[in-house]
């Protein structure tokens, strides 16, 4: 299947909402960091797999601002997973030459995860063959509210003309700024809704809904699914020529 994938088709950017960790582990009777502990061998595939294939950019939906009204035993288990997985991955991070960031309200994050994430970012801020951002305590209208307020006081100090104010001018205040917008949304466990993830920026994504749910998703169907992307035809709002 990966050879027939078409290297020059392949999107730029591919974003996953990463669902179902919690369904998997109720199935097997396991409590839900079981879920997510098997979630994280999930990441670590789709991180491996699009560097293989050249993607540029992989941003991953880690921990919503929704999220933190879960238990606080479940986002403890989280945070220490989180923590893991950065200590866990630094190497291969650095060894495939690849970028990690992060977009969200990261100031809410415990200390020592917020450290060892900074740490990471900083070691690998200089590679340039892809870029993993995940997305912590992140939500897409506090996004904008971010944004609207970044335009805002500029325009008042007279920084910005608000008469001048263009989509680009938008795209450079979001947490996004500097990655390409998603080519392809990937969203597991088959609820189909965007849950608050990147609400500008996939204004033009290509949309694909699986009901496999998060830790059972790996290389096999990731590469079916960018197979499906790339037989659509992408017009943008306009028509094909015949």
């Amino acid at each position: 299947m990966r050879n027939e994938l078409d290297p020059d088709r392949m999107p730029r950017h591919v974003a996953i909402i990463m669902d179902g960790n919690g369904r998997w582990a109720k199935k097997r009777l396991l409590n839900r960091i079981n879920g997510h502990e098997k979630g994280a061998e999930a990441v670590r595939t789709v991180v491996r797999t699009a560097r293989r294939l050249n993607i540029d950019a992989l941003t991953l939906y880690a921990f919503s601002t929704e999220n933190w009204q879960r238990p606080q035993p479940e986002i403890s288990g989280l945070m220490l997973l989180l923590r893991r997985f950065l200590e866990s991955e630094r190497q291969t991070l650095i060894d495939n030459q690849i970028r990690l960031n992060t977009i969200g309200e990261t100031d809410r994050l415990p200390d020592a995860v917020r450290d060892k994430l900074l740490a990471v970012i900083d070691e690998t801020a200089e590679n340039s063959k892809m870029t993993l951002t995940l997305a912590l305590s992140y939500g897409s209208r506090t996004e904008i509210v971010h944004m609207a307020k970044q335009i805002a006081a500029a325009a008042k100090s007279g920084t910005i003309d608000p008469d001048a104010v263009t989509e680009q001018t938008v795209a450079d205040h979001l947490y996004t700024c500097g990655l390409p917008d998603p080519d392809l949304l990937i969203r597991t466990s088959g609820e189909q809704r965007l849950s608050n993830f990147l609400l500008w920026q996939i204004a033009y994504a290509e949309l694909i809904f699986t009901p496999t749910l998060w830790p059972d998703f790996g290389e096999a169907e990731f590469i079916r699914i960018l197979s499906d992307y790339q037989n659509r035809e992408r017009r943008f709002g306009g028509i094909l020529s015949p």
